[in-house]
């Protein structure tokens, strides 16, 4: 028997593959969009919006500022990592059921067109650094986060405070101690929320000016979203006479992460008093002292935990510099009530906020800031928290609906599982109809 010659076999796998057919129908794959416009205008979120930054131009045709936040964030749902990614989005959705998208070029001449001046601070070797307040864009933030309801008047909130290199190659961007050129914005949070952007040149002392920008925050807070601040906590670039007077005037409690020194560690050293703890499943010991060292009159605490430095993970911060068997780690606060664990539980926690600056960079476009300058750049980053704290009330909403998502989805997964569904216009009764290719019913729902 003769051989099959390889060619006949590929020739009749080719024959058993199922048919192609190239369809030319303007069918797309994000149609979850439309139930995320809906609530877009229906959470208030747009009207706002135009509100607060008034008409972009003098005709009706001209884009409003509620047109340009949407498309962005349009844009960044479907996986956009660029403003520029908001024109794959564009042909299919423009003038349908009155979303309006916009091109990119509108968008970054609105966000330039929203940018303010910085202000000049000098330090005493005579250096000077730019700080970018933006001001109106900043209780903007506020506001937005009051028409979705994620913050009400009269509620009691935590309030976390943090500085965090954006390395970014601008033109004015400069070198940080980190070894990158970019801006060190000074970020608030509340949970998850984003209360607050303040930019800085990259090489600011976070310390420098901080409580300048500290006490806007809280001014803001009381005066513009009227919570109460109740707790607030802060890393070691917070640890500063100045910075603590304002922050314990506007809070009830504060924790703060205390610099180590070699006084102090000494001190620790002979320090007998120690309480056996488990806290994060890592068996340490704490204890408590009072704290002279500044604001004697203040009565303030310092909490100490030590832990074993065989115990260490080889990555942890170095505090152990001085030789000792421990590591130790301080908080000062004015809360003489709660035990030594409760109070580093609680100082733990932040770590939740600081995942903000990660979601910032990898989901809503910092890793690709659209400007050349430190004020053009402080408004994209406040547009930005704005679009984040929108994405996380939408996962408030829909996570109930749709198994898989919760507060805690990343937009890969958001995108997955929410708005790539395909989708169709189609004419009828002289109105656009949008043809959904699914059985879950949460888009009629959503978008009604």
């Amino acid at each position: 028997m003769s051989e099959i010659s390889p060619k006949l076999v590929l020739q009749k796998k080719v024959t058993d593959m199922a048919k192609i057919q190239l369809k030319s129908d303007n069918i797309n794959p994000f149609g979850g969009l439309f139930s995320i416009f809906s609530m877009f205008n229906r959470s208030g979120l747009r009207s706002v919006i135009d509100g607060h930054l008034g008409k972009r131009g003098a005709t009706k045709a001209a884009f409003t500022h509620g047109d340009v936040f949407a498309s962005l964030f349009g844009s960044y749902l479907c996986g956009g990592d660029c403003i520029e990614d908001v024109m794959d989005i564009k042909s299919f959705w423009d003038n349908r059921e009155d979303i309006r998208v916009c091109s990119s070029d509108v968008i970054l001449r609105t966000l330039r067109g929203l940018s303010e001046d910085s202000v000049f601070y000098e330090s005493g070797q005579g250096k000077s650094y730019a700080f970018n307040v933006n001001e109106r864009m900043n209780i903007l933030l506020l506001k937005c986060l009051a028409a979705t309801g994620q913050l009400n008047p009269g509620d009691c909130v935590d309030l976390d405070f943090d500085h965090q290199l954006i390395a970014a190659d601008k033109k004015d961007a400069k070198y940080s101690y980190k070894k990158a050129d970019g801006y060190f914005p000074g970020v608030a949070s509340i949970g998850g929320l984003i209360a607050e952007v303040e930019n800085r040149d990259g090489n600011a002392n976070v310390r420098f000016h901080q409580a300048d920008t500290l006490e806007r925050l809280f001014n803001r807070l009381e005066k513009h979203a009227r919570v109460v601040v109740r707790n607030f906590r802060a890393d070691c670039g917070s640890f500063s006479e100045e910075i603590i007077v304002v922050v314990s005037s506007h809070c009830e409690h504060f924790y703060i992460r205390a610099s180590n020194c070699q006084s102090r560690h000494a001190e620790f050293m002979e320090h007998e008093d120690w309480t056996e703890a488990e806290i994060g499943g890592q068996k340490c010991g704490v204890t408590s002292l009072r704290f002279d060292t500044m604001l004697p009159d203040m009565n303030l605490r310092l909490v100490v935990q030590r832990t074993p430095v065989t115990d260490e993970d080889p990555d942890a911060e170095p505090e152990g510099i001085f030789g000792a068997e421990y590591i130790y780690r301080c908080i000062v606060t004015n809360d003489w009530d709660s035990s030594e664990r409760d109070i580093i539980s609680y100082y733990n926690q932040r770590g939740a906020s600081e995942r903000n600056f990660d979601c910032q960079n990898n989901d809503f476009g910092l890793a690709h800031m659209p400007f050349s300058f430190l004020k053009e750049n402080t408004v994209f980053l406040i547009a930005t928290a704005i679009l984040k704290n929108f994405y996380l009330h939408l996962l408030d909403v829909i996570g109930g609906r749709v198994k898989g998502l919760d507060r805690t989805a990343r937009l890969k997964r958001f995108l997955r599982m929410f708005v790539i569904v395909p989708a169709k216009w189609t004419r009828s009764g002289r109105r656009n109809v949008l043809s959904l290719y699914t059985k879950r019913r949460v888009y009629l729902e959503l978008g009604c």
